[in-house]
């Protein structure tokens, strides 16, 4: 009985410190839960009125006091566009390089510390590297292009990073099953890696430009403008940006008091954005896997 009795009291204790633990991470939980509610609650009281049919398929007018932001919605979508033909497809391939085909030594190793340390570097460098490269070097100009060039260079070192933790998540055990078979190693990558890495590798690479989306640093030096209440007619033109657009209408309008209302409201714009490329991602991840189980990938 002693010896029962001396063996119960420690796993008591486990239970407790246990059930503590669990406590306090729910109560982390709940308190960054909190905080983003009232967030949301903040921005919806003093910006939600604002929002409508107009606010979103208007230009502004009068100096950015009435009219909508669909110029600047219009913007942001065709410097994510860019940032998204720019960064998923070099991002992809060069983490199936470093991972699957690259020589696993010092420089390897070397590459990919420089890859997690340009994820690091703040915006505003990236921006002044696409003023001096896209800008002046490449003479693009002030433009959507040279927004998005810039933007999926910042985004490139995010999704490589992101590519590889996927695919360094499959067993090599897939791999070797399918050289044994006679496969080439493409086909080994192809057809035994990529379906069950793919879900990973396109969430990190949605989020990067989820991230990119909101920048305003890159774009503010690369192309982003003022005051533009027409459409980009080619790539070359200036255009208008959410970020930047609620940037000058915090910080920067000559009637701050005025278009307070209207700069709540493109944020809860460029927040509803941002979230929905978020979701999309976790949809995107969500249905590889559903399709994996089905088909037994």
């Amino acid at each position: 009985m002693k010896f029962k009795s001396r063996r119960i009291k420690p796993m008591k204790r486990k239970a407790v410190i246990q059930a503590l633990g669990f406590f306090v991470l729910r109560l982390c939980l709940y308190f960054v839960v909190s905080i983003l509610l009232l967030f949301l609650y903040d921005l919806v009281k003093k910006g939600g009125g604002v929002i409508s049919w107009e606010f979103l398929t208007q230009p502004p007018r009068r100096g950015m006091t009435e009219g909508g932001i669909f110029p600047a919605i219009v913007g942001t979508f065709l410097v994510t566009m860019i940032t998204a033909i720019v960064a998923i497809p070099l991002g992809l391939f060069a983490a199936i390089y470093l991972n699957e085909y690259a020589r696993q030594g010092r420089l390897t190793r070397l590459i990919r510390l420089s890859i997690r340390n340009l994820a690091g570097v703040p915006s505003i460098v990236y921006g002044l590297f696409g003023v001096v490269l896209f800008v002046n070097i490449l003479t693009f100009g002030t433009s959507v292009l040279s927004a998005g060039l810039t933007l999926g260079l910042l985004t490139l070192p995010w999704t490589i990073t992101a590519s590889e933790e996927a695919l360094k998540a499959v067993p090599n055990s897939f791999r070797e099953g399918a050289l044994a078979l006679g496969a080439t190693k493409w086909q080994a990558i192809r057809t035994n890696v990529l379906p069950y890495a793919l879900p990973g590798m396109l969430t990190g690479a949605v989020l990067g430009l989820a991230r990119a989306a909101g920048e305003t640093a890159p774009i503010m030096f690369t192309g982003a403008a003022f005051y533009l209440p027409h459409l980009p007619r080619s790539l070359k033109d200036q255009f208008m940006a959410l970020p930047y657009h609620l940037y000058i209408m915090a910080t920067q309008h000559h009637a701050i008091v005025q278009v307070r209302p209207l700069a709540y409201g493109t944020a809860i714009v460029l927040l509803a954005l941002v979230l929905g490329m978020n979701l999309t991602a976790i949809v995107i991840r969500y249905r590889r896997r559903r399709q994996r189980e089905i088909h037994g990938w």
